[in-house]
């Protein structure tokens, strides 16, 4: 790794922890960026996975205020993440790499389209006036399948996880998106302990990207939220829809 290409990576990171705190899809900043950089597919999703946990515990720690009075809802939920996760990772290990290329298309294309509709999706949400706050059998068994998808892929499993949170529980969204991060954090951790028990990882990448996204975790716990969102949305969308020219 040269120099050049460290100093994209870092900076790929923080993006990327910036926009997992605020809203999801930052893997849709960094996988794409190591894609472009020349990296195989399933080493470079291995890497940015494992690369961006410590961001994912920087923006929990942010959200802490958020996390207050969640214990029971969390115990819950949390096991279904773990185990999606570790199915996913392993499906990931399993299946041939160029499965795995061909089905990352796909999810790239669903994780942009789901970028661009988060905003009328959320509106939505807010105008079902729903009241429920307790966990039932049927969110479980969607984190857990979220968490399938995060620990094979993982781009805009926040998204997803925002969305269902949103649709099942009735809560101030900046206590679900607190939800939602400690949730990603545990399906990405299970992941990357995978990972780096059963397949190469390149260490150098992980450290790029780890200590850009320690960054920007603090920066979308604090000032991420001032952000326009829309900037936001068009930078995740441009560098998602170059990943997919240079897989295709």
């Amino acid at each position: 790794m040269n120099p050049g290409d460290a100093v994209l990576i870092v900076l790929a990171g923080i993006a990327a922890g910036m926009i997992n705190t605020v809203v999801g899809s930052g893997s849709l900043i960094t996988f794409p960026t190591l894609i472009a950089l020349g990296y195989p597919p399933v080493l470079a999703n291995v890497s940015n996975n494992i690369g961006l946990v410590p961001g994912s515990i920087s923006g929990t720690i942010g959200y802490r205020r958020e996390l207050h009075g969640q214990r029971d809802r969390l115990t819950k939920l949390i096991p279904a993440s773990v185990v999606g996760g570790l199915i996913g990772s392993i499906l990931l290990l399993s299946l041939p790499s160029d499965v795995f290329t061909t089905v990352v298309i796909v999810l790239i294309v669903v994780a942009l389209v789901l970028v661009v509709a988060q905003p009328r999706l959320s509106r939505w949400l807010a105008a079902r006036g729903h009241s429920n706050t307790k966990v039932t059998l049927p969110l479980c068994l969607i984190v857990g399948g979220l968490g399938i998808y995060g620990g094979y892929f993982g781009a805009a499993q926040s998204i997803l996880l925002i969305a269902s949170l949103s649709i099942f529980l009735t809560d101030d969204l900046q206590r679900l998106n607190a939800t939602k991060n400690v949730l990603a954090l545990a399906v990405n951790l299970v992941a990357s302990v995978t990972f780096i028990l059963a397949t190469h990882v390149d260490w150098a990448i992980v450290g790029c990207i780890a200590a850009g996204s320690v960054v920007g975790g603090q920066l979308g716990a604090t000032v991420g939220r001032k952000l326009n969102p829309h900037v936001l949305r068009g930078v995740i969308v441009v560098v998602g829809l170059s990943a997919l020219i240079h897989l295709l």
